[in-house]
């Protein structure tokens, strides 16, 4: 009978700590604090400033770590809309979910905007999370985009965060409101052949 791996206290703790840090990065973000020092994250982990740098070897290092977080977490929150339904019904659902995870990503993307320029983690983060999108539109309308990558291009413009943050935050539309916009533009360039 084989037993189960030991788990070493001092991994555990270790992992636990790390973990603490990510989670007070992410939720500084959440409360609108775009950009926590060090001093701030670690006050607010419960970990000196020595032990946050200990497992981070600079803010690059934790912000790819909180980016990590938040991709799983929209990993995890993603649900697969069946292509057999009627292509209105997708695209309702398809807005209705994006919209949700925008949301969910929001403060995240916020802070991630004022740093991505100077971060090549960030900068991949965005590169995923893009190719996650286009994975998704040729996944919910596979018969309707077929081989048009422009047509791709075009969906996947409106279905990001940059037009999602224009719709919410540079012409105040409430969450409805831009995920009708939302709605709208996927049927235009759905239907129009």
């Amino acid at each position: 009978m084989t037993q189960p791996p030991r788990v070493d206290g001092r991994t555990a703790r270790s992992e636990r700590t790390r973990n603490a840090i990510v989670d007070a990065h992410l939720r500084l973000i959440a409360e609108g604090d775009l950009r926590p020092t060090a001093d701030r994250i670690a006050k607010l982990a419960g970990v000196s400033l020595r032990a946050l740098w200990s497992h981070f070897a600079d803010m690059e290092a934790l912000m790819a770590a909180s980016g990590q977080r938040v991709l799983e977490q929209r990993d995890a929150s993603y649900q697969r809309i069946p292509t057999d339904l009627p292509l209105a019904e997708r695209i309702e659902a398809f807005s209705r979910q994006r919209a949700r995870l925008l949301e969910e990503i929001g403060p995240a993307a916020r802070a991630s905007a004022l740093k991505e320029p100077f971060s090549t983690a960030l900068q991949r983060y965005r590169r995923v999370h893009v190719a996650r999108v286009r994975d998704e539109l040729t996944d919910t309308f596979p018969d309707e985009i077929g081989a048009d990558e422009e047509l791709l291009n075009a969906l996947t413009a409106i279905s990001q965060w940059p037009t999602w943050s224009t719709w919410r935050e540079s012409m105040d539309m409430p969450v409805e409101a831009a995920r009708a916009a939302l709605a709208r533009g996927l049927r235009a360039l759905l239907t129009a052949r």
